[in-house]
């Protein structure tokens, strides 16, 4: 079944994820680098991890929001939001930098309702990019993007670090 059809009664929750949850970010970061990693043919660290770079930012600059997924209490992904120049040449935009649902609460309405509350906490220009070789986020970012919006939103393709992105552009 698709994320759309089958839903959870479970408590869905979009969390602010403070300074002291930065190792538990950075895990599920880990587990998420290691999805893309097939298709992006990254390679893992010496130190056996992928790591992620950019996570203090989160933290330390203004117009960035790291939050966190719990399902039933229990932790279920994470989202990355920021504000930037975007690809579609608008100008700044709100952007879902990284979003992450772990396997087991996939397919349940989760990542769509964790998405739509990112959405819905900021007003304004949004821009949500997916590579075009992920055909399943392909396919989830297209129904969560016209659920929320309540009309299909078509992508448009734009190149990028040598890869082609489909990206949705919608106000929220």
């Amino acid at each position: 079944m698709s994320e759309s059809t089958e839903r959870t009664s479970a408590r869905i929750e979009l969390l602010a994820a403070k300074p002291e949850d930065k190792p538990v970010l950075a895990n599920l970061l880990e587990l998420y680098i290691y999805d893309f990693s097939e298709l992006l043919g990254l390679e893992i660290g010496e130190d056996g991890r992928f790591g992620y770079p950019r996570l203090s930012l989160y933290w330390s600059e203004p117009e960035r929001y790291p939050f966190l997924v719990r399902v039933d209490g229990k932790l279920a992904g994470f989202a990355l939001a920021r504000k930037g120049e975007g690809v579609t040449g608008v100008g700044a935009v709100w952007d879902l930098a990284e979003f992450f649902v772990l396997r087991a609460y996939r397919r349940r309405g989760v990542g769509m309702q964790a998405a739509h509350e990112v959405w819905s906490r900021f007003p304004g220009q949004w821009e949500v990019r997916v590579m075009e070789e992920n055909a399943p986020a392909l396919r989830f970012w297209m129904d969560a993007v016209a659920r929320f919006c309540s009309d299909v939103v078509s992508p448009v393709r734009v190149e990028g670090d040598g890869r082609w992105w489909q990206v949705f552009a919608f106000k929220s």
